[in-house]
């Protein structure tokens, strides 16, 4: 080993034994430990290679689909605002390039390969009541560090599976560590004046299919948010920051099936179906459902739109939230089938949310 691998080697494991501390000391998860010392969590789990955690082979797409031999497990997305935590079988993998789906009864995901950078199994030590068990997970992390998905066993899932999986696909290289790249800014809007207003407008109202909104932002060179204040007025509405509350405790009382997305650089997580247990903790609103936990920063949401989008089925119609950053941090929507219009229901519970104050103000 030479001087350097060696430093390196003594860095990885001062860091692994700050986190590991902090944890413990703090009661801390994994995320908050590795943010308490100063790194991301891909750094912090990197650094437990070779003892909590195993390298596996960038193979992703081909590791990433043999997950259905795990059997149900509890599949977890989140970005900085907003965990979804969905139990399940991974069901239907299938890719096209470096884009991939899971389209289970349960676990509904879009996955995007090309953001992905680590994976690793951990084997950790975890409270469990008055006792300890031992956890197993699959993880994977982007180029920044940043949990992208990660997969858990749960008592009933195939653990000699997940032996098998970790074991054909562990890395022959297992020295701790990786290396991220800082996030990059936030892309800065043009000035609505460089914008073609009327030719987007138009080809707003010309859309037949949700997904064409992507091609949109890119071929009028837009951000999602700046898109939203240049929209056609009667395909939008800015509600209050209150509004996701209000809309899932009227999906609670009226059985509403709704659609909860949940998404970051590397995935998107869907779940579908109604909602039960709606209870706030702090600055936290979550969905505490068997087999669906939803866990979102009300604290954090920014801004929060009402979206009616033009399709061959009729409008279908969306509740948005955004981050200080116009980052999206979730989207709901009412339960609807292709070649189906979406509830009536649905559409009236959103359409009938409050106003945010300013758009109040405009409109009295």
């Amino acid at each position: 080993m030479s001087a350097t691998s060696d430093h390196q080697q003594r860095d990885q494991q001062q860091l692994r034994a700050d986190f590991l501390n902090t944890k413990r000391e703090k009661k801390m998860r994994n995320r908050d430990a590795a943010a308490a010392i100063g790194v991301t969590e891909g750094e912090a789990m990197a650094a437990c290679v070779g003892a909590e955690a195993i390298r596996l082979l960038p193979h992703f797409i081909e590791l990433f689909e043999e997950i259905p031999l795990l059997g149900p497990v509890m599949a977890l997305t989140r970005n900085d605002s907003a965990v979804h935590e969905k139990d399940g079988v991974y069901e239907k993998m299938s890719h096209n390039g470096q884009v991939g789906l899971a389209l289970g009864e349960a676990i509904d995901l879009r996955i995007f390969y090309k953001q992905w950078c680590f994976a690793c199994a951990v084997i950790e030590e975890v409270a469990r009541g008055a006792g300890k068990t031992w956890q197993k997970s699959l993880q994977f992390y982007d180029l920044h560090g940043e949990a992208v998905h990660k997969v858990f066993l749960r008592e009933h899932s195939n653990h000699d599976a997940f032996d098998a999986l970790v074991a054909r696909w562990r890395d022959p290289e297992q020295q701790p560590g990786m290396k991220v790249e800082p996030v990059p800014p936030a892309a800065i809007d043009k000035p609505d004046a460089e914008i073609d207003g009327d030719g987007f407008r138009a080809a707003w109202k010309g859309m037949t299919d949700t997904h064409q909104f992507f091609g949109l932002l890119r071929d009028f060179g837009l951000s999602r948010t700046q898109a939203l204040r240049l929209a056609p007025p009667q395909f939008v509405r800015q509600v209050d920051n209150s509004a996701t509350r209000a809309i899932l405790e009227q999906a609670v009382a009226n059985a509403l099936p709704i659609m909860v997305f949940v998404g970051n650089r590397g995935m998107i997580q869907i779940h579908s179906g109604a909602v039960g247990n709606i209870k706030a903790m702090g600055p936290w609103l979550n969905i505490l459902d068997p087999g669906f936990n939803l866990h979102l920063r009300e604290d954090l949401i920014a801004a929060s739109w009402v979206v009616s989008k033009p399709t061959s089925d009729g409008e279908v119609t969306s509740l948005e939230l955004f981050d200080h950053e116009g980052n999206t941090i979730a989207m709901l929507f009412g339960v609807r089938k292709p070649g189906q219009p979406e509830l009536a229901a649905w559409r009236s519970a959103a359409l009938n949310l409050p106003l945010a104050a300013s758009m109040a103000e405009v409109h009295a």
